[in-house]
């Protein structure tokens, strides 16, 4: 009688004990990383586990993985790397319950494969072996094709799984490597040989319009016609519009008529907008896709196409935006020797080739890169330049004094100094310190656009001076120097050199060293202070002797 009343009696419990485990909507006994979760409402549960998760500083450490035998590291903000509280508690929400047993439920994690693809490449450089990707190339206007080959790689989805499994089992993570193949085979590749890029030679294309024909020569649809992989090694063909314009320049420019900027000039010595112009070009973008087609026959070599206008860049509106409204600074110096003498011809051929250059916000100037090579084809001359720690005849020589008169102009106008650098010897036409020479292609001068507004130079000479003026808005109130006492000063040493054409002889020069501050006011108060220091070497005292009898 005894056990007839125990089974009566759980029985009888049963509805009770099946609505005690089942109050709330996460059944009792339930506990996620060691948060008691059982009896919680789905809202209650989230914020008890946010709040748990919260206080285990472990989740934010880094996370040790080890991809292609090489231990990183990877921050879980930057990866996305956490755990979903929302979908942890759906699965915590459901199964069977047991009034009995307790129930750990295992996290939801989440993490964006994007960004942790991206960590593991930065963190751990190479990976893996590189697929060789398909390609049919040309050799002048042969195709060969380039065959695939499989590689080893990681991959984000795999990745992300792996990271998601062992995040949180205490032991440095391996993320797998999987073969990577081409999505095109070498047998597609050898078909495009023969239905694409054999043909595609085998005579000129010739584009029709009312502007007339372009002849595409085979020369120029092999440097046009691309046909490589792309990262999962599919080729898709496509024509190169930047290389095909590049190959057949010469024909475009008798059928196009190119868009006209709109500039500045100066009248009265003061900026004006000269209004661009559309032009009218051949739409070789949109005709891509006929190309193509028309490429694969032997026969029909001809498409017609339409030509469609071309926008200025730049527009009259766009500039008047710029605030190019007043000149904020000038500078000048003095040169001798009359306009005749060839280094007064170079620091003019400088100025003529800088004179309207405009500088956009936040893009930086380059001279070197704005006037290319100096040499004799560009127009400049020999003149003394120093080479090996004295002068010596060179093409280009004096541009170092334009360069200095920029560099002032930009200074004084507040603008960011990039690059320059000083002459090893003082020369008393230039401020201290604050003067750069000019190599091409090694020593460059640049600034830095760093304000808000355009940057418009413009430059002047006479038979004496250069100056280079900065049109802008001004940003600064003034722009002074403050300069420190010269020291370690030293004196030339008296050298005698051979005779002859290259010799140039010299007074000397002491060196010294010296500190120039270039100081930013603004509402009657230096705002700024920027230091540039530089060392002199004491130019020597050069003579030229005989050039028979000097050793």
């Amino acid at each position: 009688m005894i056990a007839g009343a125990v089974v009566l009696v759980l029985v009888a419990g049963a509805g009770g004990v099946a609505s005690w485990v089942y109050r709330g909507d996460v059944p009792r006994g339930v506990t996620v990383l060691g948060a008691d979760l059982g009896g919680l409402s789905r809202v209650a549960a989230a914020t008890a586990l946010r709040d748990h998760l919260a206080a285990n500083q472990k989740l934010g450490e880094p996370v040790p993985v080890l991809v292609d035998g090489k231990e990183v590291a990877v921050e879980p903000a930057d990866v996305g790397l956490v755990v979903d509280v929302e979908a942890t508690v759906d699965a915590a929400s459901g199964g069977r319950p047991s009034p009995f047993d307790d129930r750990e439920v295992a996290p939801v994690i989440a993490v964006d494969p994007e960004l942790l693809d991206a960590a593991l490449r930065k963190a751990a450089g190479k990976i893996g072996t590189p697929m060789r990707k398909p390609a049919v190339v040309f050799d002048g206007v042969e195709p060969r094709a380039v065959h695939p080959e499989p590689g080893r790689d990681i991959d984000p989805a795999r990745s992300a799984e792996a990271l998601r499994a062992g995040w949180l089992g205490g032991e440095p993570v391996t993320i797998p490597l999987v073969d990577v193949s081409a999505t095109t085979t070498a047998a597609e590749v050898d078909e495009l040989v023969e239905s694409l890029a054999r043909p595609a030679v085998s005579a000129p294309l010739t584009l029709t319009s009312e502007l007339g024909d372009l002849s595409i020569s085979p020369a120029a649809i092999a440097k046009s016609l691309v046909l490589t992989a792309d990262k999962a090694g599919l080729i898709a063909p496509r024509i190169d519009e930047r290389k095909l314009r590049k190959a057949v320049a010469g024909k475009l420019a008798k059928l196009e008529k190119p868009a006209r900027d709109a500039r500045f000039t100066f009248a009265g010595g003061k900026p004006k907008i000269v209004e661009g112009a559309d032009g009218t070009t051949l739409d070789l973008k949109a005709a891509a896709p006929a190309m193509i087609t028309a490429l694969r026959s032997t026969s029909e070599r001809s498409i017609a196409t339409s030509p469609v206008r071309a926008a200025p860049a730049l527009t009259g509106a766009e500039l008047e935006k710029l605030g190019v409204k007043e000149k904020v600074s000038t500078f000048t110096t003095k040169f001798p020797g009359g306009l005749s003498s060839p280094r007064s011809q170079n620091i003019v051929q400088a100025s003529k080739q800088v004179k309207g250059a405009l500088v956009l916000p936040g893009k930086t100037f380059s001279l070197n890169k704005h006037t290319g090579e100096r040499g004799y084809e560009q127009g400049y001359q020999d003149a003394p330049v120093i080479i090996g720690g004295k002068l010596t005849p060179g093409v280009g020589g004096g541009v170092s004094q334009f360069t200095t008169t920029l560099f002032n102009a930009t200074y004084y106008a507040g603008l960011e100094d990039v690059e320059h650098k000083p002459h090893s010897f003082y020369f008393d036409r230039y401020p201290a310190v604050i003067e750069s020479t000019i190599f091409y292609p090694d020593l460059d001068f640049r600034f830095k656009n760093d304000s808000p507004h355009g940057v418009l130079i413009d430059t002047a000479y006479t038979s004496s001076t250069i100056t280079v003026s900065v049109w802008s808005t001004r940003v600064w109130d003034k722009v002074t120097t403050d300069y420190s006492p010269r020291r370690n000063i030293t004196s030339p040493q008296a050298i005698a050199l051979p005779g002859g054409p290259d010799c140039i002889a010299t007074s000397g020069i002491n060196g010294f060293t010296q500190d120039a501050f270039r100081l930013f006011h603004r509402d009657g108060t230096v705002v700024k202070r920027e230091k540039f220091t530089w060392k002199y070497d004491a130019e020597p005292r050069y003579t030229c002797g005989d050039p028979e009898t000097t050793d």
